[in-house]
């Protein structure tokens, strides 16, 4: 790994790239002894320093769910990512994007929790017994890097491109649907252009859960009750631009809209 030092000085880096919405090279350019683990450290970093500034942490979010994408990366888990509250808008408002370099959406599905849930291995019926909601979000995503191009390691340093998330639609109890076998169509004035069904998040977004608390309890960490958590993107990432309107339309849990400026 990574020493103090450098962690900080790939912190400061990444740190001002958000802060500023100015793309950054790969950070492998010029750190090609960067490893994962020194990517959740720069992230644990940016969470200390973020905490310091008066902001709050929200929940976690998960990327790299689909299969192919872990071959892609060469992974056999999702990676993580964190939420902070000043990130999270309501449906039906204009979010701003002029603080973003390249934004994304994606649709998504939300656990919310009321239970704590730990461990290295869980249950998907713990998961279900634990969670006090599932509803639909958007996730809109934003790569700091250039031309989006990035590795692993920068990736999750970059607390794995998370920008901004809005939640709405209809919570429902997971137990109340089939989350394996769950459609949704993702539209930009008003085109669809997106369609997934659930079970392309790991077969079943609540395995997502059940990774996160595994690599949690790795951390000496849990899954508190109160935390959200995106299970990953069901739909591939579309690019947005000011004035666009959004729609994300999840069977048996209602649509979520927003329009960005």
């Amino acid at each position: 790994m990574l020493d103090v030092t450098q962690i900080n000085a790939i912190t400061d880096i990444v740190d001002a790239a958000q802060s500023n919405a100015k793309p950054i090279p790969m950070l492998t350019i010029d750190y090609p002894g960067l490893s994962l683990d020194d990517g959740y450290a720069v992230m644990d970093e940016l969470l200390r320093r973020w905490e310091a500034r008066g902001r709050e942490f929200y929940g976690y979010k998960a990327g790299l769910t689909s299969r192919a994408k872990m071959v892609q990366m060469g992974v056999d888990v999702p990676c993580f990512g964190l939420m902070m509250r000043d990130t999270c808008d309501p449906e039906g408002g204009t979010i701003p994007t002029s603080g973003l370099i390249h934004p994304r959406v994606e649709a998504e599905i939300a656990f919310v929790m009321k239970d704590d849930l730990a461990g290295p291995e869980v249950t998907v019926e713990q998961v279900y017994a634990a969670t006090d909601y599932v509803q639909p979000a958007i996730e809109i995503i934003d790569s700091r890097f250039e031309n989006f191009k990035f590795d692993l390691a920068s990736v999750v340093a970059d607390n794995c491109s998370s920008a901004r998330v809005v939640l709405g639609g209809r919570p429902r109890r997971p137990e109340e649907l089939d989350l394996a076998a769950l459609g949704v169509v993702l539209e930009v004035n008003g085109e669809p252009l997106a369609y997934a069904a659930s079970g392309a998040v790991l077969g079943h977004p609540a395995h997502v859960i059940q990774l996160l608390v595994k690599w949690l309890h790795g951390r000496g960490q849990i899954l508190k009750a109160g935390t959200v958590v995106l299970a990953g993107a069901m739909t591939e990432a579309h690019y947005i631009h000011p004035g666009d309107s959004i729609c994300a339309r999840f069977q048996d849990m209602s649509s979520i809209s927003m329009k960005v400026s």
